[in-house]
């Protein structure tokens, strides 16, 4: 049977929805000038949901330029957890099958990742952007042989306009990732959140650099 794709991606936004709007449970683990960094046990599987919430000096527009899941975007410049990112298969203007591949992280004690997910941008009638993802299977996509197949749980990030400060974004972020392979707990529970501060630290200086 084929997979729906689209329901599934629609069940990931539904998710997000709710993370965002039940702040309760979550413990802070890294705070930076940029984010604030906190998890809780993740419903989805057996490890943690993290949560990154910071504010970007610049409009919605650039930050959503900068993050956004498109093949030949800027996030593989920027963002050191992305290698390459293509689009699969576009199921409609809004959904689509990605394949993201990573490089080896934590001194290599993670060697390179491939992630297949279903993602879905949706804008909120406030302006609020999201982009949501979660792991699905595609025939394109047979796990390659020198990448460790990681799978990505509900997951997403909110760009947030600012009432009365249109330079300023707030990007409430959510990631659930199991990143397969015999990775030692205490790996993975120190890569997330160091993961997470980068990604808000270097996402800042790539809004600069558009901008400049």
């Amino acid at each position: 049977p084929a997979m729906d794709y689209a329901g599934l991606a629609e069940a990931a936004a539904e998710k997000m929805g709710l993370y965002r709007r039940d702040p309760g449970g979550w413990r802070g683990c890294r705070r930076t000038s940029e984010v604030s960094v906190s998890w809780r046990p993740s419903a989805e599987f057996a490890s943690n949901a993290y949560r990154g919430e910071g504010i970007v000096p610049a409009s919605p527009q650039d930050v959503w330029e900068c993050i956004k899941p498109v093949a030949g975007g800027p996030r593989t410049k920027w963002d050191q957890n992305v290698k390459e990112f293509e689009v699969v298969e576009a199921i409609s203007d809004t959904v689509s099958v990605c394949r993201t591949t990573t490089p080896s992280a934590f001194m290599r004690i993670i060697s390179p990742r491939e992630f297949v997910d279903v993602v879905l941008i949706k804008q909120y009638e406030d302006g609020t952007m999201l982009s949501a993802a979660t792991n699905v299977e595609h025939p394109l996509c047979p796990p390659q042989p020198n990448f460790v197949r990681g799978f990505n749980y509900p997951c997403g990030c909110f760009c947030i306009p600012l009432p009365g400060e249109p330079d300023r974004t707030q990007l409430l972020s959510f990631f659930q990732t199991d990143l397969g392979g015999y990775l030692p707990q205490t790996v993975v529970d120190s890569f997330f959140p160091a993961s997470i501060a980068a990604f808000y630290s270097n996402l800042t200086k790539a809004v600069k650099a558009l901008k400049a």
